[in-house]
């Protein structure tokens, strides 16, 4: 899986807007870390040349909550969910969990 890594660090696209989420939508873990797409928000391009290029490369997802894609730069390694409430998605990492062992 291709990704963007810069000083150790991972790119991570999700969308904390509320309305459609990103990756809870699409539900395509290469999506999250497309190069491309990390270089296309870095760039601020518009959200329908986004949607263009992963409708070309994916056509079976949908690509709600484009235009609020944000870049999280996470220590490579590191797990994490992205979760989703009303479509606004946030990073959760592995740490922040409080795991009870039976």
């Amino acid at each position: 899986m291709e990704r963007v890594v810069r000083d150790g660090y991972v790119a991570v696209l999700y969308s904390p807007g509320y309305g459609a989420g990103w990756y809870s939508w699409h539900r395509i873990p290469e999506l999250i870390f497309d190069p491309v797409v990390v270089e296309m928000v870095e760039n601020r391009a518009p959200e329908e040349t986004i949607i263009r290029y992963c409708e070309e490369r994916w056509s079976d997802g949908y690509f709600g909550g484009t235009g609020d894609l944000k870049i999280s730069w996470i220590v490579e390694g590191e797990q994490f969910v992205i979760e989703e409430y009303d479509g606004a998605e946030s990073i959760k990492f592995k740490t922040d969990f409080g795991w009870i062992t039976a």
